[in-house]
């Protein structure tokens, strides 16, 4: 039997792609889903499809980069279930440009969703499971955070952040498991939010041997389904053709 029927996982960045797979896939297991982001007309509508599968879906409006904003998301799905035994800090974006573009406004705006959404998720859910004894967070990185390529520069040290992050909260914890999940490149909406025509391009080549939501919400589902004294610390997960 997996590790994860009844348990109460927290997703934000759950409207689309990995995160919207993610939820479908945890509440197909049995996880009560609480699932968290701005466009609450999504989050809505998933929800109904979770509930007409027959599972356990419930959703909150929530920006990562407001702090109060996200420990109320997380109380919320406390209040609903009675626990939080898993955080999923999957929100990000990733407007690519080269650094002599200057996008500091975009820079800005990775720094506060990829690192401080991680760090608010954490500082929301660290009590609460320390309180019950046990839990755990899984955070997205990205094959960022291992490689550097052009046009990327800002977006990996943010990935590289929430890989020091969960690595740092890892060796602190005793009773909390940590995962980061690396994925390479997905087919998703992030990077639609790039303004610069020469880091489109790219993204766009990559995206020919990309990978879909659901490779990356089995990974989710393997390190939560792991027994509670088993911590499944790192995943990297890429398109096998990939040289990234």
């Amino acid at each position: 039997m997996l590790n994860v029927e009844n348990k109460v996982i927290v997703i934000t960045g759950a409207s689309s792609g990995i995160g919207e797979a993610t939820a479908n896939l945890l509440a197909q297991n049995g996880a009560k889903v609480v699932l968290g982001a701005r466009r609450t007309d999504k989050l809505e509508k998933l929800v109904k499809q979770i509930h007409a599968s027959g599972g356990t879906a419930e959703f909150k409006a929530v920006d990562v980069t407001d702090r109060d904003n996200v420990k109320a998301f997380v109380e919320f799905a406390k209040d609903k279930f009675g626990r939080v035994d898993v955080i999923f800090n999957n929100a990000g974006v990733m407007p690519l440009s080269p650094m002599n573009a200057l996008k500091v406004e975009e820079w800005d705006n990775m720094i506060n969703v990829n690192i401080r959404g991680v760090l608010n998720g954490i500082a929301a859910g660290l009590p609460i499971m320390e309180a019950q004894g046990g839990g755990q967070f899984i955070n997205t990185a990205s094959i960022g955070a291992h490689v550097v390529v052009p046009t990327g520069a800002v977006y990996c040290a943010t990935k590289h952040a929430v890989w020091a992050i969960s690595e740092g909260l890892r060796q602190e914890s005793q009773n909390i498991r940590v995962t980061t999940i690396s994925p390479g490149v997905v087919e998703t909406e992030l990077g639609s939010d790039i303004t610069d025509e020469s880091a489109k391009g790219a993204l766009q080549e990559f995206r020919k041997i990309s990978l879909s939501p659901d490779a990356i919400a089995r990974a989710v589902l393997y390190a939560v389904s792991q027994p509670d004294d088993v911590d499944v610390n790192e995943i990297i997960v890429r398109p096998t053709v990939s040289a990234f």
